[in-house]
């Protein structure tokens, strides 16, 4: 097909495709008698996923990044689409909250300008929070050898000590049944949302890196893969019973974790169930009580490890969950590992 077709095909203009093949988004073969160029059936996908990702407002050096694999599968292409349109729903949404509250504060004519702009502050924070994270621990690069990685021993600071006794412990916890939806948030390669699948349970597995979620398809082809992260859940609201998540939520700050709470809830069903296994601490003192241990046996690896993260405090998550109207049980596997798992009451 010729650049002017596509062009008309997509709903936009033979100027707009060559910007994109300038910028190195796009590089349709060119027929050598005419120079013509002529595009596939792969490179309109790829063009119709690149004007869908700025339509939500992405720059083109973010997409170009996205889409840094040239040999996407149409999966691939629709899975970004459907991960961006998601972010962007989430903005909308919390735009017309925050209107709404602003209409409640101004009703009778008399309010705070200071309350206002406090408002408005919150939802630039909240927009920063999630468009802003990325991943600076590349998990992409990570993918092919995780499993390998996450079972060798013998480091004098081993984060994943007793990591199959936590994941069997979380399996146990949950009370699915046959045709209940779970979502796997940070998936990673499967090795949780795997353990419902004989259950007759669907899984939903989510994580923000291609390369894990392609490995997961490997492994589990019956988990249905979507990129997404912990703050713009590409799930409905009230889509599933259960959401759960394992050694993913310690690699964002504390505050995205509230967040992140904030979008689990936002997806469960009313008597929905939630478990998280992951590296954290008991409180504040429990922390400062870990880390000068380390410090006095010389063990600047924990150190490093703990500091290069965002272990969680487990009190502030079981209090969220509790003002949220959750019953909260916990479950500690050792000094950095626990367990949370919460209910929704009706």
């Amino acid at each position: 097909m010729h650049i002017k077709d596509v062009a008309t095909q997509l709903n936009t203009t033979a100027r707009s495709i060559r910007y994109y093949e300038q910028k190195g988004l796009i590089t349709p073969k060119k027929e050598t008698q005419n120079d013509y160029r002529t595009f596939t059936d792969t490179d309109i996908l790829r063009l119709g996923t690149i004007l869908a990702l700025r339509e939500v407002g992405m720059s083109v050096e973010k997409i170009k990044h996205v889409l840094h694999n040239p040999n996407m599968s149409m999966n691939d292409y629709l899975n970004i689409q459907r991960s961006a349109l998601f972010e962007k729903w989430m903005e909308m949404k919390d735009m017309i909250r925050t209107i709404d509250k602003m209409i409640a504060q101004t009703a009778d004519g008399h309010y705070s300008a200071s309350e206002i702009f406090g408002l408005s502050q919150h939802l630039k924070n909240l927009k920063g929070l999630r468009k802003n994270w990325e991943d600076k621990w590349n998990f992409d690069k990570q993918a092919f050898d995780y499993d390998q990685n996450i079972k060798m021993a013998g480091y004098r600071f081993n984060v994943h000590q007793d990591y199959e006794k936590a994941l069997s412990k979380a399996a146990d916890m949950m009370n699915l049944e046959n045709n209940d939806m779970c979502a796997d948030v940070g998936v990673g390669t499967g090795n949780l949302g795997a353990r419902f699948l004989h259950q007759g349970v669907g899984v939903i597995g989510i994580d923000q890196s291609e390369e894990m979620l392609k490995v997961c398809r490997e492994k589990h082809p019956d988990i249905e893969t979507r990129k997404g992260h912990f703050l713009a859940l590409p799930l409905l609201d009230q889509q599933v019973d259960a959401v759960v998540s394992s050694y993913a939520l310690h690699h964002i700050s504390d505050s995205e974790k509230i967040l992140a709470l904030e979008e689990m809830s936002r997806v469960l069903t009313d008597d929905g169930q939630i478990c998280i296994v992951d590296l954290m601490f008991l409180n504040e003192a429990h922390r400062s009580q870990v880390i000068n241990r380390f410090q006095a046996e010389g063990n600047t690896e924990a150190i490093y490890a703990i500091d290069d993260e965002f272990y969680a405090d487990q009190s502030k998550l079981t209090d969220w969950l509790k003002t949220n109207n959750y019953t909260v049980k916990t479950n500690q596997f050792n000094d950095i590992l626990s367990m949370i798992y919460a209910v929704k009451k009706p």
